[in-house]
């Protein structure tokens, strides 16, 4: 192969896979604190890996894939934003320039900390409170239908959803700070 024909960045299909696979959850974290629910998420994700597939040979170092990503990650979430527009329940454009620019400056390690944080807090709650908890992400009109199941009102069970919320936070919180402590930070 002459020397014009080598890729720029000499990194191969197999290392996109790689770090593409690798840098999936944080892009999809990414994603999920400017898309308004997970079916958007999917879309972009998809229409961004194949936008990361073209644009591969831009890539100069495995270390710059996921900042590359999330620029990319963040065009795409925003052209999806602009296309619900019409959605009285989504963000401004500037409202979600600052989202993403705070998302993008989230650490993987910190994420990911995060996530077991939540994890391990989620778990102390009992079954039908966690079920609760991950109702409202779980698709429209479910907090409605625990309501009917449990036979309480919705209102009753979106307050308790609020409380139940601030003991999750706290306690997420709370063991980051653990965490944080006992690495010596």
């Amino acid at each position: 192969m002459e020397d014009s024909e080598q890729p720029r960045n000499q990194l191969s299909e197999g290392d996109f896979m790689r770090l593409l696979m690798k840098h999936e959850p944080a892009l999809r974290a990414f994603s999920r604190s400017l898309l308004p629910d997970w079916n958007l998420v999917d879309e972009v994700i998809q229409e961004a890996s194949l936008t990361l597939w073209e644009k591969f040979g831009q890539l100069e170092s495995e270390s710059g894939f996921l900042p590359w990503a999330k620029v990319v990650v963040r065009f795409k979430c925003l052209s999806a934003i602009r296309d619900l527009g019409r959605d009285r329940h989504v963000f401004s454009e500037g409202v979600l320039e600052l989202l993403a620019d705070e998302a993008a400056e989230m650490d993987v390690e910190d994420h990911a900390q995060a996530m077991r944080a939540l994890r391990v807090c989620l778990a102390k709650f009992s079954n039908p409170h966690q079920e609760l908890l991950l109702a409202p992400y779980s698709g429209d009109g479910r907090v409605r239908d625990l309501a009917i199941k449990s036979g309480k009102s919705a209102n009753a069970l979106y307050k308790l959803l609020g409380r139940l919320r601030e003991k999750l936070s706290g306690c997420v919180h709370e063991s980051i700070a653990r965490e944080g402590l006992a690495n010596g930070i």
